[in-house]
């Protein structure tokens, strides 16, 4: 598991790489978590352009930072999925209540 973030402007950027399986996804669940408490931002983007593979653990990854957002009154938005993520996200069906973006600049 490697993440990198930034705050600016009131949104907070992770972004994540490698694979997100049931290895990593609780140490990047509790990691968004704290990122999004500590700094409680607006806006908080989930960039997946470096995530070279996930499975169903990353649904869990993501829904986790939705649920955190949401207590914040913030918006979650994921970026830069390539096509395994994406297949994923459309099979389980949250790709209809998360936002996703082409590119982290789109947001």
């Amino acid at each position: 598991m490697h993440l990198t973030s930034y705050l600016q402007e009131g949104t907070l950027t992770i972004a994540l790489t490698g694979e997100i399986d049931h290895h990593c996804a609780k140490e990047y669940v509790k990691t968004i978590t704290s990122k999004i408490e500590a700094y409680a931002p607006g806006i908080c983007v989930l960039d997946f352009q470096d995530v070279s593979f996930m499975d169903s653990s990353g649904i869990a990854v993501v829904i986790n930072a939705y649920r955190t957002m949401a207590k914040c009154g913030g918006t979650l938005y994921v970026s830069g999925l390539k096509a395994q993520p994406m297949r994923v996200f459309r099979a389980s069906g949250i790709d209809k209540l998360i936002n996703i973006k082409e590119a982290v600049n789109e947001i």
